[in-house]
């Protein structure tokens, strides 16, 4: 048996036991008391021990201590929890995501099984730094009351942190994706390219450049290792480089609104048009492309989308190419932490 044919079963099996953790509907309530009715259950729903170890202070240090690499955490693991306790969790995480965005996040948790059976070393030790249920929930402050509180979802490749008081979701970055490997292709309708999207889009907007053009937005045919401040508390920046969208042609700007779309689709309806009305006050044609490396898959490539309001930074350089870290930032100030 092949290493892909081996994997597809468990990967299907992954994801099933995932959905069918139990993601029960909350009430249509406004958002920000989605989430605080989800955690509240959540929390309600756990041993005086569990609940010590997934509480902190809203002012806590903790709160902007995010990253995305499989390290050790605190908070409270999916994987010591069950039954109820385990369905109010996820219900949780899916409060801050569409059906979209909860089914990436599933597929991201869904290549630790692929790492734990692909990486070498001892079998126990590989199983405690990659299993699909290594991602733990943090709440700082009271969801209960009508205080601002927020809360955090984070493991490997995932990292979704969240600003609320009373109905309002004041901040839902930084906002991290990854994907390790990016694509796992078995042929024919037995591929999986959990991010697949991000890095399509970007590159058909570099493609369809005028000679003249690409020479703006491709700064460098060397991509730079990752993205920038990453698990800092607010994002590392430059002056906006590229192409601005003002300068794009009618299918670039098309394509730089179905980039911007892709990223906005895995966020709630209330994010997504905070979001929107930011960019459309500052100004859509201020919004800046550049591209740095390789125009071909598999070739080591990074990009950045700058706005006055926002910056999305996309890696994909590690494993050949496959492995991909994407990143959504606030310029305000991520946590609603003024910059």
């Amino acid at each position: 048996m092949t290493f892909f044919n081996s994997i597809f079963p468990l990967l299907s099996v992954t994801l099933t036991g995932l959905l069918f953790a139990g993601t029960s509907a909350v009430a249509n309530d406004p958002p920000g008391m989605t989430m605080a009715t989800a955690a509240t259950n959540y929390l309600n729903s756990l041993s005086d021990e569990h609940k010590a170890i997934t509480t902190f202070d809203f002012d806590d240090a903790e709160r902007v201590n995010w990253h995305f690499i499989p390290r050790d955490r605190l908070g409270l693991g999916l994987w010591d929890l069950d039954g109820k306790a385990l369905t109010n969790a996820e219900t949780l995480v899916a409060t801050g995501l569409t059906t979209a965005g909860y089914q990436t996040s599933l597929e991201v948790r869904s290549l630790e099984e692929v790492l734990y059976l692909f990486e070498s070393g001892d079998e126990a030790e590989r199983r405690k730094k990659r299993h699909p249920h290594r991602y733990y929930i943090s709440i700082f402050g009271d969801p209960a009351q009508d205080a601002v509180w927020g809360w955090r979802f984070e493991g490997h490749h995932l990292s979704l942190n969240y600003t609320v008081k009373g109905g309002e979701i004041l901040s839902s970055t930084p906002e991290f994706f990854g994907a390790n490997p990016g694509l796992i292709d078995a042929g024919p309708g037995r591929s999986l390219r959990v991010l697949g999207r991000r890095e399509d889009l970007a590159r058909a907007i570099l493609k369809a450049a005028s000679p003249g053009d690409e020479k703006k937005l491709r700064l460098s045919t060397e991509a730079p290792k990752d993205i920038r401040g990453a698990g800092a508390a607010q994002p590392e920046i430059d002056e906006p480089e590229g192409l601005a969208f003002a300068r794009m042609n009618p299918e670039q700007q098309k394509l730089m609104k179905d980039l911007i779309g892709e990223y906005l689709a895995a966020m709630p309806a209330s994010v997504v048009a905070k979001r929107t009305k930011e960019i459309h006050n500052a100004g859509i044609d201020n919004v800046h492309f550049a591209w740095r490396g390789g125009s071909e898959i598999n070739e080591p490539h990074h990009y950045v989308v700058q706005g006055p309001t926002f910056v999305i930074e996309y890696n994909n350089t590690q494993n050949q190419a496959n492995h991909v870290h994407s990143i959504w930032r606030s310029l305000g100030g991520d946590f609603n932490i003024p910059r």
